[in-house]
């Protein structure tokens, strides 16, 4: 009879501690689900990309340069349903950035360009490494955001800077000087001089070009 009775309690015990994991797994699964709501509730709430056009020079590259468009279609779609769509945003967006290094109009395959694409790059494949992440750092995350925006916006602004130069016709003789200097600089000496002296018509035209770049850089409205 005691036997059966040590069987019955041992039963119960077990049966209880059964009960009990798995109340605890179920407060803890509830726990993480209510904890995801909160990171997808606040990282919807600040998702908020410029992803529109700002200037004549960023809309006219949304016509005839397609990384251009469909980076900018992709910042203009936000995900909606839950923190796996975020996610998956993020990737393509990570893939959409990177492909600005390809096909670069001739006029804007220029350094400055490509130093703010890759800055959009770095910051672009941050979110996607956090966000990414089996605990998303959340303030992270949306701390990204405003900044990728921001250069975004340093990219449209470099843009239309360009353009305005472009705009800027040269001056009269200008082209002349810079012609005379390149040629000068090309002739090869055979006994070259540990310093080259200049003469007073390279001085005159240097000081010259020096004076027009100037007053072109002036003309260039600041942003």
């Amino acid at each position: 009879m005691s036997k059966k009775i040590v069987v019955f309690i041992t039963s119960m015990l077990l049966l209880v501690s059964c009960i009990d994991e798995k109340e605890q797994r179920k407060l803890e699964q509830e726990k993480e689900q209510q904890k995801q709501e909160q990171v997808f509730n606040i990282i919807n709430k600040n998702w908020n990309f410029s992803g529109r056009a700002m200037n004549a020079s960023s809309l006219t590259l949304t016509k005839n340069w397609a990384e251009w468009r469909m980076f900018l279609n992709e910042l203009n779609q936000k995900p909606k349903s839950s923190i796996g769509a975020f996610k998956k945003k993020a990737k393509i967006l990570s893939q959409k950035a990177s492909e600005l290094n390809n096909n670069i109009p001739a006029t804007y395959n220029k350094p400055e360009v490509k130093s703010r694409i890759s800055a959009i790059i770095t910051k672009i494949n941050s979110l996607n490494l956090f966000i990414n992440l089996k605990t998303i750092p959340e303030k992270k995350v949306i701390a990204l955001i405003p900044e990728i925006n921001e250069e975004i916006q340093s990219l449209q602004l470099q843009f239309a800077e360009i353009d305005q130069k472009n705009q800027i016709k040269m001056e009269d003789g200008e082209a002349d000087m810079i012609r005379m200097l390149d040629t000068t600089r090309a002739i090869p000496s055979s006994n070259p001089e540990p310093v080259q002296v200049k003469t007073p018509e390279q001085i005159q035209s240097e000081k010259r070009l020096k004076e027009i770049r100037e007053r072109r850089k002036s003309l260039i409205p600041k942003p």
